[in-house]
């Protein structure tokens, strides 16, 4: 295909058709804080092997995290993906494959996503779950959405345990139809306080387990609370592998389920991309966002696969859409099914236990250190504790000995007055010996 470049007459022509007076008009919603005064500070032109040897200086910079004792979690999580995921998913029929427009012809396409949607329903405990959404927190910002259909009411209550990023990202996307957002408080064990703020205009209340402070609650009250009052219950999960554990959001009553598959089959990816998983309760499947594929027999009579609710953009009219955030991560989504797959229910639950006894196991170590107090009362695999200093300041200084200590509150939500409170997450690959490097170097640096 040719590029065609647009000439300034295109352009103006454009503009006017839209109703704005210049291109810096498109960007009026990005502060100007955020925006880059000139060129980006890097030469106009340079040769093929002199890029290449300077973008391979800056990664040079990074720590790899398997190569050292590694705590970071908020969110994205470190886990083993076997061998297996990263071998099928090259296969050149999954790796080049994209959304099928014309879906029966791509049984495989289909039969894999309809997998998916299967271990993803049993997993959240819900009745159905669509092929996936791009990520977990644009899957929350869709499930606020969704319920002010729902509802016909134009409000959402957010707890103060859901993870910051998600709570903007939602923002960010729900502003723009004029639905209200109230966020509480940032609070490591105070995800019932959403009750006493649920009123007749309240369409959905958010909350997290485990929230964002690593805090495992059992949210069947706020449920029923949410019910009585005609609202919906949204809740949100950054770490999937909990699932295998804990009990799931619709044994607590959940109509909603956003969270974050990452955690199975995709490794840190330096933050993407990611999948995220969507459940809802069966009689408001007309109104999930996405897409669902279902189960059918030809005119043979073998089994096969459809696209039975197809409600994004790309297939229907833009206003008619449930959803215009159109990407539905099919490779990561195609890595969950296979680590899925080779766990099975079994090796899933064995997996979530060695989770929280590493976690355990790590708890213990630090809250033996001088001046740490550990403040998440329960937890899976992921727990906040309070220093004595900045946690920013501890992290980096722990950094130069090659440490990956957790990740600072105060990097989520600068403003929550949390600078000195440190997440910290434990996984399957966390080895005894890195437990005892980070409660030996922490000490140190807070002895300093």
């Amino acid at each position: 295909m040719r590029y065609l470049p647009l000439t300034p007459d295109d352009r103006s022509a454009m503009l006017a058709a839209i109703g704005a007076k210049s291109i810096d008009d498109l960007f009026i919603d990005v502060p100007q804080t955020a925006r880059r005064n000139g060129f980006v500070d890097l030469p106009r032109v340079a040769g093929e092997l002199e890029v290449e040897r300077a973008l391979s200086a800056i990664a040079a910079k990074n720590t790899v995290a398997g190569s050292v004792p590694f705590f970071c979690g908020a969110g994205a999580y470190k886990h083993h993906v076997p061998a297996t995921v990263d071998h099928v998913i090259q296969r050149s029929e999954f790796l080049t494959s994209y959304t099928p427009y014309q879906p029966e012809i791509a049984q495989g396409t289909l039969q894999y996503l309809y997998e998916f949607q299967t271990q993803v329903a049993n997993l959240t405990g819900m009745p159905v779950a669509n092929a996936s959404l791009y990520d977990g927190s644009t899957a929350m910002a869709e499930g606020v959405l969704m319920a002010t259909r729902v509802t016909r009411r134009n409000k959402a209550v957010i707890s103060g345990g859901v993870h910051p990023h998600y709570v903007r990202a939602t923002e960010t996307v729900v502003h723009a139809v004029g639905v209200e957002t109230e966020v509480l408080a940032a609070a490591i064990d105070a995800e019932a306080d959403v009750i006493a703020r649920i009123g007749p205009d309240t369409a959905c209340v958010v909350v997290q387990t485990p929230n964002v402070f690593g805090t495992a609650t059992d949210v069947t009250k706020i449920a029923e609370a949410a019910h009585a009052a005609g609202a919906l219950l949204i809740v949100v999960v950054t770490e999937a592998v909990s699932m295998g554990l804990l009990k799931s959001p619709g044994e607590m009553g959940a109509d909603i389920v956003a969270a974050e598959g990452q955690s199975i089959g995709n490794a840190l990816n330096y933050g993407g991309p990611y999948v995220g998983l969507f459940a809802c309760r069966e009689k408001l499947v007309r109104q999930m966002p996405g897409r669902l594929c279902g189960e059918t027999v030809d005119a043979d009579g073998a089994r096969g696969f459809v696209l039975t609710l197809s409600t994004r953009e790309q297939h229907i009219r833009r206003d008619k859409a449930t959803s215009n955030i159109c990407t539905n991560s099919g490779l990561c989504t195609l890595a969950f099914t296979i680590h899925m797959s080779l766990l099975g229910e079994t090796g899933l639950r064995k997996l979530a236990l060695l989770n929280h006894e590493k976690a355990l196991a790590t708890r213990d170590a630090l809250a033996a250190v001088p001046g740490v107090e550990v403040l998440t009362p329960r937890f899976f695999n992921e727990f906040a504790v309070r220093l004595p200093k900045p946690a920013a300041e501890v992290v980096e200084a722990l950094a130069r000995h090659r440490i990956l200590a957790g990740v600072p509150y105060s990097r989520l939500a600068p403003a929550a007055g949390m600078d000195d409170v440190l997440l910290v997450a434990a996984t399957e690959t966390t080895l005894d010996a890195d437990m005892n490097i980070l409660a030996g170097s922490l000490a140190k640096v807070l002895a300093n």
